[in-house]
């Protein structure tokens, strides 16, 4: 590769050596930096030797929550421009806010995603829905966009349709490309790096529609921190992050359930308590079957069943729809029990 830069430095060339610069003298990028580095990613004015060289640095380093929301930033300023551009354009001037922002970026390997219940409850119950995620870029998972389509939740092709399906069904899917081009790009890069970089993590802060509540799930607990703490330096002022299961945003019922919150601005933390006394078995494979017979009611499933009350339970907190967790539990129990099982 030809060196253009002999007689002058890149402009990205300072963010990769704060970073880089070794054991004493590296250091964490402050939110400006964060933020500055990321908009000229998202712009493309990152040679791809420099973004390998980034986003393995981070990744080694982790992210700090000021990066995160730095990160977050400045995605969120150029995917809102783009929206507004594609929505004008498709004549729409008064766009449908969301109530809750819900990520779904990790894929399941053990278990079904039970949590698209859930979905489809919340959905049912007048709470319109965004959610946002990709798919593929790790391997032997199952994705959120393959399952959709069989339990009538819509897959949108882009920011007028999504504004469309909120309007009309009360939920939206819209895959990372659509909804940041580069950073859809980015998150396939996990086969060639052999690594996730920070773009799994930020993907799931961005909240795009600006909805006033965000779900998310991490799959490490040091996470569970960072992403808090992110989401308040955004300004979220009602969010919850859980170690979900997978990774996704879905209580596992057979454990404890530490749920990172931030309420009305203010930061604060639950325990939900395990479900079952026991551990449930991991699936041996998935068949999208077994989660439309289980949501009309001609198969049980224990541990699933479970897993959407407490992963709706969760929901309901974050919308401030209920004022306890058993309240939660109680009001998620019976919307399970009264729910429309045609699909």
């Amino acid at each position: 590769m030809k060196n253009r830069y002999l007689a002058a430095e890149h402009p990205f060339a300072p963010y990769v050596r704060i970073l880089g610069k070794g054991k004493t003298s590296s250091r964490s990028l402050t939110l400006e930096e964060a933020r500055a580095a990321m908009a000229m990613i998202l712009a493309g004015e990152v040679e791809p030797v420099q973004l390998g060289a980034f986003l393995m640095l981070l990744r080694v380093k982790e992210e700090s929550p000021a990066e995160l929301a730095g990160f977050v930033l400045a995605a969120r300023d150029r995917i809102a421009a783009e929206r507004a551009a594609a929505l004008a354009a498709a004549g729409i001037t008064t766009p449908v806010c969301p109530d809750l922002d819900w990520s779904s970026y990790a894929g399941k390997r053990k278990h079904y995603p039970w949590f698209l219940l859930a979905v489809k409850l919340l959905v049912a119950h007048g709470v319109r829905v965004f959610m946002h995620g990709a798919s593929g870029h790790t391997l032997n998972r199952l994705y959120t966009e393959a399952v959709l389509p069989r339990l009538g939740l819509r897959h949108c092709a882009g920011w007028a349709d999504a504004d469309h399906s909120l309007r009309d069904s009360g939920f939206a899917y819209l895959p990372l490309s659509r909804v940041s081009p580069v950073l859809g790009d980015i998150i396939q890069l996990r086969n060639v790096l052999g690594l996730r970089s920070p773009v799994h993590t930020l993907a799931r802060l961005l909240n795009p529609l600006d909805a006033p509540a965000v779900l998310q799930a991490i799959f490490h607990p040091a996470y569970r921190e960072s992403h808090q703490q992110a989401a308040s330096l955004i300004g979220y002022g009602n969010s919850c992050v859980i170690k979900g299961e997978g990774g996704e945003i879905e209580r596992n019922p057979d454990g404890l359930c530490l749920a990172k919150q931030i309420v009305d601005g203010e930061l604060r933390e639950e325990t939900w308590p395990a479900l079952f006394p026991q551990r449930h078995e991991a699936e041996e494979a998935f068949d999208p079957e077994v989660l439309l017979a289980v949501w009309r009611g001609e198969q049980t499933h224990d541990y699933g069943e479970m897993a959407v009350i407490g992963t709706l339970a969760l929901a309901l907190r974050v919308l401030q729809r209920a004022a306890s967790q058993d309240d939660a539990l109680a009001l998620a129990s019976t919307w399970w029990q009264g729910r429309d099982r045609h699909i």
